[in-house]
């Protein structure tokens, strides 16, 4: 928890002087008493599985877990699914779309990079379709569209292309092998239970030479407002519980696509900080998103003295000059291509008939060739 702390808040001086400082704050704060299966409506599309043929997925998803025990379950997933759907049902709900859309435009940039036209796409947890607007028909020519919320279904963003909509849970895809030529995805992944087990999925759902390109949350993702709200429970309840989901590092991403089967493998991490007047405003604006914590073990409340000590040290420890506090998102993006015999292929080894030690002599003048 104490190496997340900023070298440059503490300016070389002992964290416990920073800590006496913050809670000589939070010690004039006044105490405060403790209280305290849905269809779109549309014609099952042609590519989607039959009933039958669903539960059996549902049986083969779950041998395809990355654990030999199974999948594990961090995720309270019927509580995203009321989540998403409370944040769906805002009818200011837009104005908490601005993360979204940016990772959505990210996302679809990287589609452009694909010198080719996709017949059929698959976008992974679309929430309201932010990377289906910002493509064109000359890129893919249909979308499918998949999420947990049937409100956010219903509220997709206009595309060029024509798009259908499948209620279905990330964890469990409901569609056939070798049938997308693309799958996207964006901030979805990080809420799924068994992460390697759904890129095995989407490894599957996708035909040979086709590419899955994904962004989700992942790294050192709000650190600030985790650490702010264990040193306030740990100053004020003599003890703290984990309020910010555990996310997964940049370090173990490449390894999960390679076990999943991809190949020509692409990592990469974009770091975004938005800025805020304070801590409950993050947490408001989080809310909004549909991105509460909804870990099995996560505190059912946090006490109102507990809040108002914690954006008392998340101001005092990574608060901006000018007042606002600022909240860092790790986006990892991935890019993976389903195995063909056409892709290329590293070389033999041994094969190589270049030393790299002659390496060192590349720019350096031959005698004979000296005036």
């Amino acid at each position: 928890m104490y190496s997340l702390i900023n070298k440059s808040v503490l300016n070389d001086g002992c964290i416990c002087q920073l800590l006496r400082t913050c809670m000589s704050r939070v010690a004039a704060l006044p105490e405060v008493p403790r209280h305290r299966n849905i269809s779109t409506g549309r014609a099952k599309p042609e590519h989607a599985l039959s009933k039958s043929q669903y539960q059996s997925s549902l049986r083969c998803a779950r041998q395809l877990s990355g654990r030999p025990g199974g999948a594990m379950n961090v995720f309270d997933r019927t509580m995203k699914r009321k989540q998403k759907k409370w944040a769906a049902s805002l009818q200011d709900g837009d104005q908490y779309d601005y993360l979204r859309a940016e990772i959505g435009l990210r996302v679809a940039d990287r589609v452009y990079d694909v010198a080719r036209t996709f017949p059929l796409a698959l976008d992974v947890g679309c929430g309201k379709s932010y990377i289906a607007e910002n493509l064109s028909k000359d890129v893919v020519e249909r979308f499918f569209l998949t999420d947990i919320c049937s409100k956010s279904l219903r509220q997709q963003r206009p595309s060029e292309m024509p798009s259908h909509c499948v209620l279905a849970d990330e964890e469990y895809l409901p569609f056939k092998d070798n049938t997308f030529d693309l799958v996207v995805s964006s901030l979805s992944l990080h809420w799924i239970n068994d992460l390697p087990g759904a890129l095995r999925q989407i490894q599957q759902v996708l035909k040979p030479d086709g590419v899955f390109i994904g962004a989700m949350v992942g790294g050192e993702t709000l650190y600030e407002l985790r650490c702010s709200l264990q040193l306030a429970e740990l100053e004020r309840e003599g003890g703290f519980a984990p309020h910010i989901s555990p996310y997964t590092a940049v370090t173990d991403l490449g390894n999960l696509m390679g076990q999943a089967g991809f190949n020509m493998l692409t990592v990469d991490i974009d770091e975004i900080q938005v800025h805020f007047p304070g801590m409950l405003e993050v947490m408001k604006d989080l809310q909004g998103m549909g991105e509460s914590n909804c870990a099995w073990n996560r505190k059912p409340m946090i006490h109102r003295d507990t809040l108002l000590a914690a954006a008392a040290i998340y101001k005092e420890m990574y608060g901006n000059e000018d007042g606002t506090v600022p909240a860092t998102i790790e986006v990892l993006h991935m890019i993976g291509w389903k195995p063909h015999e056409s892709q290329a292929k590293p070389a033999k080894r041994g094969s190589a008939n270049v030393s790299f030690a002659d390496l060192s002599k590349i720019g350096t003048i031959a005698p004979d060739q000296k005036s």
